[in-house]
């Protein structure tokens, strides 16, 4: 299967697994790239010391290539970027921050650089900041979301028609079907969060597993516009935030409400009443916690098995 995602990455599927907080260790990462796609290490849950011994695991773990998340509004960013450079990482992901911050020293040393977007304005400014590929990704996604709300399968073809490089979807795609879907529209690749967690592999807790694999539809919503968009499946913790949401909340005292390691609490925990839970909508569509080699060889199966179908509508 060969794109310009797969060609970029040196991988053999366009499948890229997104780099979640508390869910993309080394095992994760190494997993994914052994099977085929290309696995992230989640940075954004790791302290510089532990983020570099995950990088050497994962070294020592696959041959294949793989990368780091970056989301640049956390702190120790210099120290995050040395380490990177000093470990000979060859492929960032950075999210959540303006793009010609950290594109230019990354591409000095010989990196690749792709930035995730959540609007055609961002999609642009990454492609004019050097970056070589851009995530697009939509409203449906779990975790930190933008506050545009455009959902994937409208935001993949207005970024694809504005930009010369590839484009990569991103949520709401958890399975073939959703891949060959995306890539219709214009995506050269899909990054897929939320079925990588419910997998052995993730080093997220078994309690929030399991409750991943049984939210449906309608499980999650996108809350907290007002300090950074994040969708959370509905718990005790996101109670209690609507019950101050109709007290008409200054950014004070939802701060004092979210206070501080509520996504460790919930995600790495496992505390399924005050963490969050941040997971994508399509959790309504993931039943089984399996390895991930399993899961990406059904992605991978089904697609072609759908795309060979339409080819004779």
């Amino acid at each position: 299967m060969t794109s310009k995602i797969t060609k970029l990455f040196n991988i053999q599927f366009p499948v890229i697994q997104a780099g979640m907080i508390w869910n993309s260790g080394w095992k994760l990462a190494s997993a994914v790239s052994n099977s085929g796609g290309l696995g992230l290490i989640g940075a954004g849950s790791m302290y510089p010391k532990v983020l570099r011994e995950h990088i050497q695991k994962c070294k020592k773990a696959t041959a294949k290539p793989f990368g780091v998340n970056v989301p640049m509004l956390y702190p120790d960013i210099e120290e995050i970027m040395d380490i990177i450079v000093d470990e000979g990482v060859k492929i960032v992901f950075t999210s959540a921050g303006n793009p010609k911050s950290w594109t230019s020293f990354l591409k000095e040393h010989g990196i690749t650089v792709v930035h995730v977007v959540s609007s055609v304005k961002f999609a642009v400014k990454s492609q004019q900041a050097g970056v070589d590929a851009v995530v697009a990704e939509g409203f449906e996604a779990g975790g930190h979301n933008g506050r545009e709300e455009t959902t994937t399968f409208a935001l993949i073809p207005m970024v694809k028609d504005k930009l010369h490089i590839p484009v990569i979807a991103a949520g709401g795609i958890a399975t073939g079907k959703g891949m060959l879907a995306a890539m219709v529209l214009g995506a050269d690749g899909v990054q897929i969060g939320s079925r990588f967690v419910a997998s052995e592999e993730s080093s997220a807790h078994i309690n929030f597993k399991r409750a991943v694999v049984n939210a449906q539809d309608g499980d999650t919503h996108l809350t907290l516009k007002e300090l950074a968009p994040v969708r959370l499946i509905k718990n005790k913790f996101y109670s209690d935030l609507q019950k101050l949401y109709r007290t008409n909340p200054t950014i004070k005292q939802l701060k004092d409400e979210l206070g501080r390691g509520r996504a460790k609490k919930g995600m790495f925990e496992g505390d399924l009443d005050e963490g969050e839970l941040e997971i994508g909508q399509i959790a309504g569509l993931i039943s089984e916690i399996k390895p991930v080699a399993e899961i990406l060889e059904e992605i991978i199966s089904e697609f072609n098995e759908v795309k060979h179908f339409v080819s004779k509508m």
